[in-house]
């Protein structure tokens, strides 16, 4: 077990040797689209990409996760077949929102020799996530 400090500093160790390895800016939360974002995840059980409509309005919320939803097939052939679409995914803090997104499993950010598997996982399928937003964002945001 990690204190918390040591925890702390194995997750900053694990983003800036993933930036060195990968050095570019990522899209992420620039999207141009008000609570809708694309983002990395990694924690003691999974490591997972995602594009995540978080609005606290429902309807806003339901209205991007259609717009996804109507690109689904798209998206598993750009992306991956393995895509989860989730229209109430709930986050640890319990908010609810609305996930597409790509998990790798059995994978711990505490466990170093599982990081190099992990940075090609989120290389590969967040440059699919970008590529695929940036071809369709017009329509996302119509």
């Amino acid at each position: 077990m990690f204190s918390r400090e040591e925890a702390k500093q194995i997750r900053q160790q694990f983003w800036i040797f993933f930036g060195k390895r990968y050095p570019r800016k990522w899209l992420l939360y620039n999207t141009r689209i008000k609570d809708f974002s694309l983002k990395f995840d990694f924690d003691n059980k999974r490591a997972l990409v995602a594009i995540d409509s978080e609005s606290n309005d429902e309807v806003f919320r339901a209205y991007y996760f259609d717009k996804l939803l109507s690109l689904k097939n798209l998206m598993k052939d750009e992306i991956s077949e393995d895509l989860i679409f989730e229209e109430d995914y709930v986050l640890d803090n319990q908010k609810i929102i609305s996930r597409c997104y790509l998990a790798l499993e059995n994978v711990s950010i505490n466990n170093k020799h599982s990081w190099p598997e992990v940075f090609e996982f989120f290389h590969t399928y967040m440059s699919k996530m970008e590529a695929f937003f940036l071809e369709y964002e017009d329509f996302i945001k119509s």
